[in-house]
């Protein structure tokens, strides 16, 4: 049977359910202390971050994705577990939490961290990884949400992002599974990923408990016909699925 056809599916509806959401503006007294603590918060996990091999690859990769319901007043986030040994996927779980913040550069962990995490904690099957559609160490305070989150729930991440958000790096070369170097200043920040031949590369950094190198290979062993790995790309459509009121 099509594995998605047949993968497990549950879901946590923390729907919208109190006017609090979205009252915590940028101008409301208290949020420069709000913003700083967050910065306080995110350079502790960063020294909490593990940075070690993962070896050998798991079989059981986790995926997640979240997104904004369109008045900005819902997150929509969606977990999936994949099989690499048979190609499918084998357990969906959902999420709807109500937004408190206001989109941040640099924050989004803090705003979006909720909806995610109810969507894990929906997962029933193991898995021994976790991709995330967003950056992990390659950010400013060198913690992005992919490691804001491997590091609460103590279990190997990595960022998956589809596009930059610091650092600067070469030409990749066209062909699959080449990369360069994503550097900020003097440190090597994460990886630029050439995931299929001729299509715009990914940016792959360490979440938590993994290295860049067993990153790469996690990501390239879980791309099948698309750009994008499988974990991470059904857990993009099951959150598209959520926004459409189709799930």
């Amino acid at each position: 049977m099509n594995g998605i056809a047949s993968a497990g599916r549950r879901e946590s509806d923390n729907a919208v359910t109190s006017p609090l959401a979205m009252l915590r503006g940028k101008h409301e007294p208290g949020w420069p202390e709000l913003v700083r603590d967050w910065k306080r918060q995110q350079e502790e996990m960063r020294r909490r971050l593990v940075v070690r091999a993962l070896e050998p690859l798991p079989r059981f990769v986790a995926g997640v994705d979240g997104a904004f319901s369109a008045d900005k007043a819902t997150v929509f986030a969606a977990a999936v577990v994949y099989d690499r040994e048979e190609k499918r996927i084998v357990e969906v779980a959902h999420a709807r939490v109500a937004a408190e913040f206001p989109y941040i550069p640099g924050f989004l962990s803090f705003r979006e961290g909720p909806a995610v995490l109810a969507a894990i904690g929906g997962l029933r099957h193991a898995f021994g990884a976790i991709c995330f559609d967003a950056q992990g160490y390659a950010h400013p305070r060198r913690c992005g949400l992919a490691s804001h989150m491997g590091i609460t729930l103590d279990v190997p991440a990595v960022g998956v992002a589809k596009s930059r958000l610091i650092g600067m790096h070469g030409d990749v070369p066209m062909r699959s599974g080449r990369s360069v170097a994503l550097m900020d200043g003097d440190e090597q920040i994460g990886l630029v990923l050439r995931t299929r031949d001729g299509v715009r590369p990914l940016y792959i950094s360490v979440g938590h408990k993994v290295d860049l190198e067993s990153a790469r290979r996690l990501a390239m062993a879980c791309v099948t016909r698309y750009r994008i790995p499988e974990p991470t790309r059904q857990a993009d459509i099951e959150v598209g699925k959520l926004k459409a009121g189709t799930r």
